[in-house]
């Protein structure tokens, strides 16, 4: 006899399969017969593994009873239809394929695919089992997509593209070479923009020479030569090889500014083809080149009309006949640069220089060669007129703005003196070194130069206060004076000092270490900041360097020195306003409001003994991010610090040492006061060469 569950399993004639309709718990199928049960029941029982496999997407289902049927849900085989066969493709009549031609939802599985064998086969007037639907869980995007529209719209709009190409080559401007190199590895299109010849007129290696390797700064300067018209590869060593420096050459033809400086391996071949093939250069820097000669200055004259500014400093291999042919051969010449030349005793040379008068800056530093007669024949010519009156050459003044004759060891007051009433455009003049300059040969040059802003006087033992006293704070120039630089002067002190902070109002840096200065000079220099720099309220910008000066190394300063210059940067000052009236009455007016204090705009920056630098420097920086208060309380404790030092000191050895240094200052003040007369010291006698006080 028949059991029910098989009967209602499998019909007995070919009929199609029924699906459910929407909503109905389970699926009718009609009975199979008999002869099929053994069969059916191995197939049920491979089902109830497959369904109570782990590996199904809904979990939490119940087990599958002996008739999977009697369920309210739906079987899912398409992972059966998905797992390889042993045996091949399976039939079209199997149920494999007929399975997994119904488009419904799967699941992954793990179970490995049944043999075809253990399936028992059925004829295609059989139906197939009913499917399963089984909900899987669909994972919810955490990022929203555009509209479809607005998509459209920005895949249709370019901006890049839409620009025009020449606000394209703006915008790449704006980038580095390096910046430039990397972008132009994007596209083709890129590439063809950052070599646009636009954005290399001005090759500048100086900034990344030491990252870069020659091969690629060749090719980048091959790629963009004919456009560059500045170049600059001051540092780049690695130009060494005579076919790199050749390639280079050949491509730069357009050259206007070259700056070859430290390129120390540049054959002399390739420098005089560059030179050739450049005739619009007009600003050459060749410092340090061993290439350089006279016959590479003879090129020059011939194939650079154009020149205007020609620095051959520390070239050992030409003299200053090279110098000459550049001079005579380039009319638009203006700056002349040749630092340590020899050869400049030749009459020759400097005849040629006075001709031209072209010249507004010429630095002959370190140029041991060059006398008194040969600079007297630069600025007067050969034998020149006088005039009868006032002892003076009748000659054209020149026009020399800029002049540096420092550490010409040869050149004496005879020969400085002639500077004197024929350069009344000078503003730049360095003598340091120069250690037989006297006061007389400084005052023709102070009286004749009313546009001086830049003395240099470094290291001129034969100066005296009187230069400073009777011509410099008196001279013309006083009111523009922006740079002094009196170190290591050591005859000078506070007696020419403080008449030059009282009148050269214009002073931006004063350097004046290993000098007889004192504390009084700094109280002055303070003043004549405070003077001249007004005050403002704290809402305006933060105060910025005014006054810089070197005092390091002065035996006659002192920490209250330094203290006044701190005092000063952090002063502040209540603004004028109307006080309170009063009536006839008697009855007190209206109270105007308190108004904020005034605040620096200039401060001063020192530099003194290295012990109290560390605080003078913190200070500075407090005082320059605009926390006044800050740097007021950091300069009192400093002040309290000092002094306790001192009042520790006051017994014993350091008594003794501060009335020692005291009659040391005592009698240096003596000397200065007298002429230096001879005068007599207080107790025992001692070395006059006092030593440091701050030591």
């Amino acid at each position: 006899m028949a059991d029910p569950e098989t009967t209602d399993a499998f019909p007995s004639a070919p009929h199609s399969i029924m699906l459910p309709e929407d909503g109905a718990d389970e699926v009718h199928l009609p009975a199979a017969p008999p002869s099929k049960k053994r069969g059916r029941d191995r197939l049920l029982r491979g089902l109830h593994r497959i369904s109570s496999s782990p590996a199904l997407a809904y979990p939490g289902r119940p087990r599958a009873t002996s008739s999977p049927y009697s369920i309210s849900s739906s079987l899912s085989c398409v992972s059966l239809a998905s797992s390889p066969s042993p045996f091949g493709q399976p039939s079209t009549g199997s149920y494999f394929s007929q399975a997994s031609a119904v488009d419904y939802p799967s699941a992954p599985t793990t179970i490995p695919g049944t043999p075809m064998g253990e399936v028992p086969g059925y004829d295609d007037t059989e139906s197939t089992l009913a499917i399963r639907r089984i909900q899987v869980a669909v994972p919810t995007s955490t990022t929203a997509s555009l509209p479809a529209e607005i998509k459209r719209k920005a895949k249709a709009f370019n901006l890049w593209a839409a620009m025009p190409y020449e606000i394209r080559i703006h915008v790449l401007s704006f980038l580095v070479p390096k910046e430039l190199v990397r972008a132009s590895r994007v596209s083709k299109e890129f590439y063809k923009m950052c070599f646009d010849g636009q954005l290399w007129t001005c090759f500048d290696a100086s900034e990344f020479y030491k990252e870069i390797p020659a091969e690629s700064l060749a090719k980048i300067i091959v790629a963009a030569g004919p456009f560059v018209k500045d170049l600059n590869l001051r540092g780049c060593v690695q130009v060494e090889h005579y076919k790199r420096a050749e390639v280079v050459v050949k491509a730069c033809r357009n050259l206007i500014n070259a700056t070859l400086e430290g390129c120390r391996n540049f054959q002399r071949t390739t420098l005089h083809s560059l030179l050739r093939s450049n005739d619009k250069l007009a600003n050459l820097n060749l410092t340090g080149l061993t290439a350089v000669t006279n016959a590479s200055c003879k090129i020059i004259s011939q194939s650079c009309p154009q020149l205007q500014m020609f620095n051959v400093s520390w070239c050992k291999h030409m003299d200053a006949r090279g110098i000459m042919s550049v001079v005579e051969g380039c009319p638009k010449l203006k700056d002349v640069r040749a630092g340590e030349i020899r050869g400049f005793d030749n009459r020759d040379v400097a005849e040629a220089i006075f001709r031209t008068n072209n010249l507004e800056r010429l630095v002959l530093a370190g140029c041991e060669d060059l006398s008194d007669a040969a600079l007297e024949t630069m600025m007067q010519g050969f034998d020149p007129e006088f005039d009868v009156l006032t002892d003076r050459p009748l000659v054209p003044p020149r026009k020399l703005r800029h002049l540096d004759l420092s550490r010409c060891s040869r050149l004496t007051s005879h020969g400085v003196k002639t500077l004197g009433y024929v350069l009344p455009e000078l503003e730049g003049l360095q003598l340091s070194g120069v250690t037989s300059v006297t006061d007389e040969a400084l005052e023709p040059i102070l009286a004749s130069t009313p546009r001086l802003t830049h003395l240099e006087l470094e290291d001129l033992t034969e100066l005296t206060n009187s230069i400073l006293l009777e011509h410099l704070a008196k001279a013309p120039c006083a009111p523009n004076l922006e740079h002094l630089s009196v170190s290591y002067c050591e005859n000078l002190g506070d007696p020419g000092m403080l008449p030059v902070m009282r009148n050269c109002t214009g002073l931006k840096s004063v350097f004046m270490d290993n000098t007889r200065v004192s504390d009084l000079v700094l109280a002055e220099a303070a003043a004549m900041v405070r003077k001249r720099s007004p005050q403002v309220p704290r809402h305006t910008p933060n105060p910025v360097v005014g006054l810089s000066l070197v005092v390091y190394d002065c035996q006659n300063v002192t920490w209250t020195g330094v203290r006044e210059v701190l005092s000063r940067n952090t002063e502040t000052t209540k603004p004028k306003q109307a006080a309170s009236s009063e009536t006839d009455d008697g009855e007190e007016g209206v109270r105007l409001p308190v108004l904020p204090p005034n605040f620096p705009t200039e401060i001063i920056a020192l530099k003194c003994f290295y012990g109290w630098q560390m605080t003078v420097d913190e200070h500075t920086k407090r005082v320059l991010r605009g926390d006044i208060s800050a740097a007021s309380r950091l300069e009192r404790k400093w002040a309290d610090y000092m002094q306790a030092n001192e009042e520790a000191g006051a017994t014993g050895a350091g008594g003794r040492r501060r009335r020692r240094r005291a009659r040391e200052a005592q009698q240096v003040h003596i000397d200065e006061e007298e002429g230096g007369g001879v005068s007599i010291l207080i107790g025992r006698r001692r070395a006059r060469t006092a030593a440091c006080v701050v030591m």
